[in-house]
């Protein structure tokens, strides 16, 4: 039963979750996005057992890519025949879904409204199907007069969009190299250490209905090119990072523990919501302190074990974020779990998939089911941008003991262990030392340059190129038994005005 001292009314539960997968055979009879956002919705509502979306008073809709809408959240709050005092639909970003069920599970808890809705969905897979065949999608047409989301190249310095680091899948192994250099580890642990982590996620992938790719990989088979698994950004392959090219949809429903038991859903089925925690870094993320380690990050997560006794082996479910290796990598560490850990209750955005921003509004489904099985404790850690913005939220089978917490900010703790910037430079010469790097492959499998960010004599910091001709360079940076992080080499300013660096 829940604490005497906080209504019923104000303790905010999950009662209901509701998922959508969409393969069309015929790429026109494909579902668009509003399509999805509402069968999913609808299924959470049957989940639940009670009739509970007439009285929605608050719908948050997680940002999607996939379709362009003018107002989205009032389209599908008219095809559901409701006007929610709050009706939002949100910015970019992976963690937003974690971020919305926690304010939402706050408004309950606040008495501003009693049924509350987060939803999201995408049709990547079919909006791109029926652009490389020329077929018109029968969708509610595209609304080219609303402006794109900004995201990725607006917000990086010129040098890092010349060089082709503005997107994430060249960004993060940034992080990678410097974390596991930090962390001692050669490449070859460090590849070994990912291999074996985004197989277990590929294993519970094989056990979601809801995957997209529902087949177990080895850890080698993952780590190691291939015509089928071609390297995209050193070291990651295309199975260790995000498949955006899915159709799917999830939602989830909450409401007050005192509606919930008016509506006669079992205890049993409810799952609430304890509280969580929140922080960012710089959008640019040239401007950050280093890359071995994320400040947000390790205070979002340290406040969560903090509401928990201190103790990540506490949480017996977890989801942590998985566009790529290093976040889950980075984050495990700092939890206190061991490198065998199950990372996952949902298969990961590569093999679940990548709904883009609403992975996460998935894994809070997985998570709902996996504490209605038995789990007690649940961690749900979702992180946007380039290990940009984080949201961790604690979710439990049993009622809490307190009032839910209405400030979710770690922000001060996150700055307070920020070291001195170095000043960032477009144009460098003499020496420099590499901080971190990648190199980035075209889709033929070939080198199309790599790029190293570099820690100067006059202690700035640029970016570099290495060209693809220079093969001495090239096979330094991707040695498989020692780490380039570190090492020293020359920086010349070329005729376009981009610095080089060549080791040595």
């Amino acid at each position: 039963m829940a604490n005497s001292s906080v209504s019923d009314d104000r303790i905010p539960v999950i009662v209901g979750v509701g998922e959508i997968v969409d393969r069309p055979n015929d790429i026109a009879a494909g579902l668009e996005p509003l399509d999805l956002l509402e069968q999913a919705l609808k299924r959470a509502e049957a989940d639940s057992g009670g009739a509970l979306l007439h009285e929605l008073g608050s719908l948050d809709v997680v940002n999607f890519l996939s379709w362009r809408y003018r107002d989205p959240e009032q389209l599908l709050a008219a095809r559901l025949g409701i006007k929610p005092a709050h009706c939002a639909y949100g910015p970019v970003g992976g963690e937003s879904p974690i971020r919305y069920i926690h304010e939402a599970a706050q408004r309950i808890a606040r008495g501003e409204c009693a049924v509350a809705a987060v939803c999201g969905a995408e049709a990547q897979s079919t909006a791109t199907k029926a652009e490389r065949s020329g077929v018109k999608l029968p969708w509610t047409p595209f609304a080219r007069d609303v402006e794109e989301p900004k995201r990725g190249a607006v917000f990086q310095k010129p040098l890092a969009v010349k060089l082709g680091v503005f997107r994430p899948v060249t960004v993060y192994p940034f992080y990678e190299a410097a974390t596991s250099a930090h962390w001692g580890q050669s490449p070859r642990e460090a590849m070994a250490e990912s291999g074996a982590l985004w197989s277990r996620y590929s294993d519970a992938a094989a056990q979601n209905s809801n995957a997209w790719l529902k087949r177990c990989f080895g850890p080698h088979e993952i780590t190691t090119p291939s015509p089928d698994n071609r390297l995209i950004a050193w070291p990651y392959t295309k199975l260790m990072v995000a498949n955006p090219s899915v159709n799917m949809g999830a939602a989830v429903l909450l409401t007050s523990l005192a509606r919930a038991r008016a509506a006669g859903i079992a205890e049993e089925r409810l799952v609430y919501p304890l509280g969580g925690a929140s922080a960012e870094e710089p959008r640019d993320y040239l401007i950050r302190d280093q890359f071995y380690e994320s400040h947000p990050q390790n205070a979002v997560l340290k406040a969560v074990l903090d509401l928990i006794g201190g103790d990540g082996r506490a949480f017996d479910a977890i989801e942590l974020y998985s566009c790529f290796p290093c976040v889950p990598k980075m984050a495990r560490r700092t939890l206190g779990l061991s490198a065998q850990v199950q990372p996952t209750v949902t298969g990961g955005l590569t093999f679940f998939g990548a709904p883009l921003n609403s992975y996460m509004t998935h894994a809070a489904c997985a998570m709902v089911r996996r504490l209605r099985a038995g789990a007690k404790l649940g961690l749900l850690y979702g992180q946007g941008g380039f290990v940009t913005k984080h949201h961790a939220l604690v979710v439990s089978g049993e009622a809490p003991r307190a009032a839910i917490a209405q400030e979710t900010s770690v922000q001060a703790d996150a700055d307070r262990n920020r070291r001195s910037v170095p000043v960032f430079v477009a144009e460098a010469h003499g020496k420099g030392r590499v901080e971190s790097f990648t190199v980035l492959f075209g889709r033929n499998g070939e080198v199309e340059h790599g790029v190293v960010m570099l820690r100067t004599e006059q202690h700035t910091r640029t970016l570099a190129r290495v060209p693809a001709g220079d093969a001495a360079t090239l096979s330094h940076l991707m040695d498989i038994d020692r780490t380039p992080v570190g090492s020293l080499g020359g920086i010349a300013m070329t005729d376009d005005g981009v610095p080089e660096w060549r080791v040595g």
